[in-house]
């Protein structure tokens, strides 16, 4: 039961928008409505607002890290499996809203947020493998599948295929995945919009 409560809470803080709720407060279009029509940082970018996209970035981080870091400390006497429940479902809040018609984002931010309340080094190496793609590329979808494939890799390094937190990361990397199925088509076709393109580029 109180894993149950984990997971909904989790999901409800997930649910949260901050690309939308950003967006309106400086005013700007629904982040849903324009370019990918993802409601994400990246997507708030191509508005022109570099600050809305900051503000997004670091909400849907932070939102990551305190439903996990929540779920943790809730249940000192079950600290892995809560912290690791938590992150899957807050990914899912995200992707999958409440609060905004089932209209989220995919998770890249919020993802980077739950792995850095899993473990830093294990959120460190992620970001830095985000970091290397985006500059050599200058693809964000790229960067997060890559990302996401990574990190499930440095989970098993740091802990081992048994443990909570690896069934977590390869879950939360399966999504993303999933959730960048047309980014992986329009990469293939070379259709893909870069980071920084204007509103009314492609599926980035």
């Amino acid at each position: 039961m109180a894993l149950l409560i984990v997971i909904v809470l989790a999901y409800l803080i997930g649910s949260i928008s901050f690309a939308v709720i950003v967006s309106r407060a400086f005013r700007l279009p629904d982040p849903r409505e324009y370019g990918s029509g993802n409601p994400g940082a990246t997507n708030v970018l191509r508005s022109g607002r570099k600050s809305a996209a900051v503000l997004t970035l670091f909400g849907d981080c932070a939102k990551g890290w305190i439903a996990v870091y929540a779920a943790a400390q809730g249940l000192p006497e079950a600290a892995v499996p809560a912290a690791a429940v938590a992150a899957v479902a807050v990914i899912l809040g995200h992707m999958y809203p409440l609060f905004h018609a089932f209209r989220g984002g995919k998770g890249v931010a919020t993802a980077l947020g739950a792995l850095l309340a899993l473990n830093w080094i294990l959120a460190l190496g992620t970001l830095a493998t985000w970091i290397t793609m985006a500059v050599f590329f200058r693809y964000s979808s790229l960067a997060a599948l890559m990302s996401a494939l990574f990190a499930v890799f440095f989970t098993l390094i740091l802990f081992n295929a048994m443990h909570p937190f690896f069934t977590a990361v390869t879950l939360i990397a399966a999504l993303l995945i999933w959730r960048h199925r047309a980014n992986i088509r329009n990469l293939l076709a070379g259709k893909e919009s870069r980071i920084g393109a204007k509103a009314g580029g492609g599926r980035g």
